[in-house]
């Protein structure tokens, strides 16, 4: 019986790891407004329903991942040293993300492309800052548990805030520093020193609390 339930559940990841790369290929080659939910079932090799079987929004078939970003910020605080401070933890988190070459920090000619897309779709964008004003509340309930305050703790929204708009601005000056020069390795230095002088504003912010 697990056999075949691992198996069920390999097949529906596929699945709905191939409507994903055939949505965003579609995406990032045509444009987001400009590609339909058929026309990704038929590059997927999929039925429609299939598709949103899968997606409730087309949107979500671009950012298929944000629940990775999600699980990295609780599994970082989860597993914290507790001799790191929550604060220090997510910016060493930033740093380990670079050195592994994490897809969540890549910063190349591919993802130029899904910059783009981003940048040419309303939807899209608006769905970017969706999706970091709920990153923004995952940190703040994953802030205040790992040092016993209650989700609602006015320092946990304040560090959580502070914190998502310390990594955007990383993104974007780090998305920019590439464009320009075409270097991954500075456009990753552009981003972990962006998130280094955030990081520190933020523990001075924050000094006297536990987080810091």
């Amino acid at each position: 019986m697990s056999t075949s339930s691992d198996l069920r559940t390999r097949k529906r990841l596929a699945t709905r790891l191939a409507i994903s790369n055939a949505a965003t290929r579609l995406f990032i080659e045509r444009g987001f407004d400009h590609v339909t939910v058929d026309e990704i079932a038929a590059a997927a090799d999929v039925g429609r329903m299939t598709v949103f079987n899968h997606f409730v929004r087309k949107e979500d078939m671009f950012f298929d991942r944000d629940e990775e970003a999600r699980e990295l910020l609780r599994e970082a605080l989860r597993q914290r040293d507790p001799h790191v401070t929550p604060i220090e933890t997510l910016r060493l988190l930033a740093h380990r993300l670079v050195a592994e070459k994490s897809p969540a920090v890549d910063f190349s000619a591919r993802s130029q492309g899904f910059v783009a897309a981003i940048e040419a779709s309303e939807t899209l964008k608006a769905r970017a800052r969706a999706i970091r004003d709920e990153l923004a509340g995952v940190a703040t309930v994953a802030l205040a548990e790992c040092v016993g305050r209650d989700p609602t703790d006015a320092d946990a929204h304040f560090a959580g805030d502070l914190l998502l708009a310390t990594w955007t601005v990383a993104f974007i000056e780090a998305h920019r520093a590439f464009r320009q020069g075409r270097q991954k390795k500075k456009a990753e230095a552009v981003f972990l020193a962006v998130v280094d002088k955030g990081m520190a504003g933020l523990k001075t912010a924050l000094a006297g609390t536990p987080y810091v």
